[in-house]
């Protein structure tokens, strides 16, 4: 069952309360190159990047924020640390959602001035928790960073912003370990109403990266708990938007987008079924429909196993069936294969 928990509005998307899960990634281009910038935030919005995040270190960089806010229609999160003024000028430029630590900026009155600022324009908090930067006493409490301590620093940063009626919150818990990550984000669930944003922090590089993230996001979205996610890579951050979509998508909760089942492959194959398969998944990317596409190595998995496919292909010697539906349409040449197939989905 699904957890419901309270919404909030990022530039007009919903996070929470029931609300489709989005896909956000972070922005790595240096903060001083504002047309790269650009550049890398319209690409990643092509990608299919619902949120982007990006780091605001100085008051030079706000400024991003409005080249990009106009060139871009993409929500957009100002990412801080420590210093609570560039929160508040982030806010006063535009920016649609603001990350920051309550805790680490200072005394009450600064506080109270982001939930204010925050407040007046709409704009909600994600409050981040890494297991790296837990605070002192919450460390001497647990005597490591775990789940327990992850859940406690969280609510702990949100009663800061509570206290001054602010309540529009975020919540992040993220570790580089996938079982105490999973169990802080169980424990924070059970603990409060807040939308989660899901995300194994530090996950590696790309092909580790992306097993870890499906492993912790995978499982608590398969048990109704988060409302947006970020997949964490060493790689380029397109790669990490892809990953993100290739979650929900293969747990069913990403509407409008095609499926692609392939087989393994066996001694029957007497064609190039990996390349196929790789090419038909690289067409993919550019086609939203909702549609389920079979690249089958033999007539015996395809179109007999893959039958509940809209379309697909099916190996022979050489030659390659063609079927939609779990009926044959026609036969074409192995080179011909995808060719025909993208052609024959277009129309669909």
């Amino acid at each position: 069952m699904k957890r419901m928990s309270k919404q909030v509005l990022v530039g007009g998307l919903p996070i929470g309360g029931g609300a489709p899960i989005s896909v956000q990634s972070m922005g790595n281009i240096p903060s001083t190159d504002l047309e790269a910038t650009v550049r890398q935030a319209q690409a990643l919005r092509e990608a299919g990047c619902d949120i982007l995040r990006i780091a605001i270190p100085d008051a030079a960089a706000v400024r991003l924020i409005d080249a990009v806010k106009t060139q871009v229609d993409i929500p957009l999160v100002a990412d801080i640390h420590f210093d609570y003024r560039l929160a508040l000028e982030s806010v006063a430029a535009g920016v649609d959602k603001v990350r920051i630590n309550p805790g680490n900026i200072g005394d009450e009155s600064r506080v109270k001035a982001v939930a204010d600022a925050c407040r007046s324009h709409g704009v909600p908090i994600r409050i981040g928790v890494n297991s790296g930067s837990l605070e002192k006493e919450i460390l001497a409490k647990y005597g490591h960073p775990s789940a327990e301590a992850m859940r406690d620093s969280a609510l702990y940063h949100a009663s800061l912003l509570e206290k001054y009626d602010f309540t529009d919150i975020v919540l992040s818990i993220k570790s580089s370990h996938v079982d105490t990550m999973v169990a802080a984000y169980e424990l924070t669930a059970a603990a409060c109403e807040y939308p989660l944003h899901l995300g194994v922090t530090e996950a590696g590089t790309e092909r580790m990266g992306l097993i870890k993230s499906a492993a912790g996001i995978g499982s608590l979205l398969l048990r109704g708990i988060g409302d947006t996610i970020r997949v964490s890579l060493t790689a380029d951050p397109v790669r990490e938007v892809e990953a993100g979509i290739d979650i929900l998508k293969a747990l069913g909760m990403r509407e409008g987008e095609p499926t692609l089942i392939s087989c393994p492959t066996c001694g029957r194959t007497r064609v190039d079924l990996i390349g196929m398969a790789n090419e038909v998944e690289r067409h993919l990317r550019r086609i939203h429909k909702p549609v389920t596409v079979a690249v089958m190595g033999c007539i015996v998995n395809g179109p007999g196993e893959a039958k509940e496919a809209d379309i697909g292909i099916a190996g022979g010697d050489g030659k390659v069936a063609v079927f939609k539906k779990g009926n044959v349409i026609r036969t074409v040449d192995e080179k011909d294969a995808v060719a025909v197939l993208i052609k024959e989905l277009e129309s669909l």
